[in-house]
This record gives C-alpha cells, sequence and structure tokens, in this order.
C-alpha cells in the first residue's frame, strides 16, 4: 500500500528516486487557481486516509499536535475510526501539552506519557542499536518513532499512523525558505521534488528499521501517491510565505474544521517538541560529554 514498501520490505533507494522521478511536475503546469487546488487536495487527503483505514480495527496516530498529526486524528474521529492517539515526551514537552489540549477539545482517546531521564537513556540506547548509527538527527527522531510505538504497543496497537512527507511536499522546512530567496518559486519547486528524493536516505530507511525491529507497520497517508501527485501539482506561491510554512495544508485543514489555532500551529522538529534533544543534553553533561555527539558515539561503541 505505501509507496516505499513491497512485499512487507522497504524498497531500494535507487527504485524510490525512479518512483518519485516518474511523477514529478513541471514547474509551467502547476495549478494557480487556489480554491480549486484546495478543494483536490482535500479529496485527496480524504482518499488517502480512508483506502488506509478501509476494514481496519483499532490503530494508533503518531500524534504530535503539529497540523499534519492532528488533521489526521480530526478526520479519524470525523470518519469515526477507531483508534488511539500517542504522543510521548520529557518533562516542559511543547508536544504533549499540545497534544492534551487538542484531544480535549476534539475528545480524541490520548495516550501520553512524559519519560524520566532514565528512561529516555534507555530510549536511545535501543534506539542507537535498532540503527547502527549514533547521528544526532537520526537518533533524536527515531526514538521519538521508538518510544511512541512502544507506548501503543503496550495496548497491542500495531499499525500506526503518521504525518511523514508533508514536510517536503508542503514545504516545511528551512531549507524550503532559502530556495524561496529573491520570491524563486522555480527553485523552491525543485526543493520540493529534491527533498522527495532524499527522504529514503533520511527518513524511510531510519523509520523502516525501528518499525521492523518492533513489529509494527506504519502507514503514511501524505505519502499516498495520488496525494503526492496533488500536492506537487499546487503552485509553491500557496505553500509558502515570509511568515509561514505550509500554508495552503493549514488552510485546507480549516476547511475541513480544525481550528484556526491548531491548524496554524507553528510546531518544532519532533526532536525539539519532545524535549529529546535537551534530554540528549542533559545526559551527556551527567556521563561527563561536553558534546552530544560524543556521548551518543560512547553509546554506540558498546554495541561493536
Amino acid at each position: 500500500m505505501e509507496l516505499f514498501i513491497n512485499n512487507g520490505n522497504l524498497i531500494g533507494k535507487d527504485e524510490w528516486k525512479k518512483k518519485i522521478d516518474a511523477i514529478e511536475t513541471d514547474f509551467n503546469s502547476l495549478e494557480t487557481n487556489k480554491e480549486r487546488a484546495k478543494r483536490k487536495l482535500m479529496d485527496a487527503i480524504q482518499d488517502a486516509l480512508l483506502s488506509r483505514t478501509k476494514n481496519l480495527g483499532r490503530f494508533g496516530v503518531l500524534f504530535s499536535g503539529g497540523v499534519d498529526s492532528t488533521l489526521l486524528a480530526f478526520l479519524c474521529k470525523k470518519n469515526n475510526l477507531n483508534f488511539t492517539c500517542y504522543t510521548i515526551g520529557l518533562e516542559n514537552s511543547q508536544d504533549i501539552e499540545y497534544a492534551k489540549a487538542i484531544a480535549e477539545k476534539y475528545e480524541l482517546d490520548l495516550k501520553h506519557k512524559i519519560l524520566s531521564l532514565e528512561e529516555f537513556e534507555n530510549v536511545i540506547k535501543d534506539t542507537i542499536k535498532i540503527l547502527g548509527s549514533y547521528e544526532i538527527v537520526w537518533v533524536s527522531v527515531g526514538s521519538v518513532l521508538y518510544a511512541t510505538a512502544r507506548l501503543a504497543l503496550q495496548d497491542n496497537i500495531k499499525i500506526l499512523f503518521g504525518g511523514l512527507g508533508t514536510e517536503e511536499i508542503f514545504a516545511g522546512y528551512q531549507r524550503h525558505e532559502e530556495a524561496l530567496k529573491d520570491n524563486d518559486f522555480e527553485a523552491l519547486h525543485k526543493e520540493c521534488w529534491s527533498g522527495l528524493k532524499n527522504m529514503w536516505q533520511r527518513d524511510l530507511l531510519r523509520d523502516f528499521k525501528i518499525a521492523k525491529n518492533l513489529g509494527v507497520e506504519l502507514r503514511t497517508p501524505y505519502m499516498d501517491e495520488g496525494l503526492i501527485k496533488t500536492a506537487m501539482s499546487v503552485h509553491p506561491m500557496y505553500k509558502l510565505d515570509k511568515g509561514q510554512k505550509k500554508i495552503i495544508l493549514r488552510e485546507v485543514a480549516e476547511d475541513f474544521g480544525l481550528d484556526k489555532e491548531f491548524a496554524s500551529r507553528k510546531k518544532k522538529a519532533a526532536q525539539y517538541g519532545s524535549n529529546f534533544i535537551k534530554g540528549i543534553d542533559k545526559l551527556a553533561k551527567k556521563n561527563g560529554f561536553s558534546a552530544k555527539k560524543e556521548y551518543l558515539q560512547s553509546l554506540a561503541n558498546r554495541f561493536k
């Protein structure tokens, strides 16, 4: 079902690039009618979600309180699906605070956990062992997925929905802002496609390794081929400006009925919203290291 999975296995890096190359849209053929673009996006998002939940029993949503996962949970609720939202973090996690507020507002079934520093260190060790890497972004983001999936497994939930892909197709990263300098929308469009092609190495490999190790299945509606085509056919002037990223997705979320407060939330990346980066800093200092990388490397060396 997922574009990057074949017979339960992650497809190869070259095969992934070929798949994205095959659907790449030309800048000069993009949709410039905003309302029409929004209608098409609404249909594509709904179709991508419902095709993945057909005849499905109870499942989980990886819930950070950002617009991506909030919209998924909101639509799941709207369609009377049987699901639980899962959120993980350290003390003072913004993601947990927002997740609780959103769950209360929309009467979502939410399970969250605030990890102790000791529990978090065990999560990091397990994540490094699975990934075979101590690269800071991989470990910090991977730890969020690992810990959240473990929380879901306590409820015997083995199918998890997540918001992966929105940053690329709706221009949510700093590098998209850099590509747009001097209002070069063609450069921005190309950067979105480039990011999609590079997702295999940056995101898919990491997440698949963790999911496979835990025996869970990740479902990613925003990575649906039809939705990618639809989103990447929208002119990027509707995705990014100097004040806001992923603009059209936020507007679509409001059109579906999500409150503006939650649709417009400027969410930090997973490793920051969960406070996991701060946690790695604390653990590094606690263990006598001046840098996060040295600390993570010391943990990785134990598994050699």
